[in-house]
């Protein structure tokens, strides 16, 4: 049986530092100190409509180009989608690598840079590359 959305998603948010958990508005959220990067949108919560999503931190203009590339993947979501963020849904066509690279820049855009330049540099002596 393959993993719950929330599962993957927990997993995937996670990884980054110094990142944690915390439950609001009844869903999990996704945080670095204190600012949210990405809220979890369960298919039952009247914030997932029927499907599971994401809804993460975006520039505007990220948000629209996304919109539009491809509306059954991505969705404008309630309350935040004025500001920017950008709805993934998980039971979509979207494979966990992609996901992966837009938790990433949704986490680099609330994490201090200080943070984010010592992974940088983490990742850099492991070989890895940054998106």
């Amino acid at each position: 049986m393959p993993p719950r959305p929330l599962t993957r998603l927990r997993k995937l948010c996670l990884a980054f530092p110094e990142t944690h958990e915390v439950e609001a508005w009844g869903e999990p959220t996704f945080r670095v100190r204190n600012k949210i990067f990405a809220m979890y949108a369960s298919a039952s919560n009247h914030h997932g409509g029927g499907r599971p999503a994401v809804w993460l931190k975006a520039l505007p203009e990220d948000q629209t180009r996304m919109l539009r590339a491809d509306p059954k993947c991505f969705l404008k979501p309630p309350y935040v989608g004025v500001n920017g963020w950008i709805g993934i849904w998980l039971d979509g066509p979207l494979d966990l690598a992609n996901l992966g690279e837009f938790l990433e820049e949704a986490y680099r855009l609330i994490a201090p840079n200080r943070i984010v330049a010592a992974w940088d540099e983490s990742r850099q002596k492991k070989g890895i590359r940054s998106t």
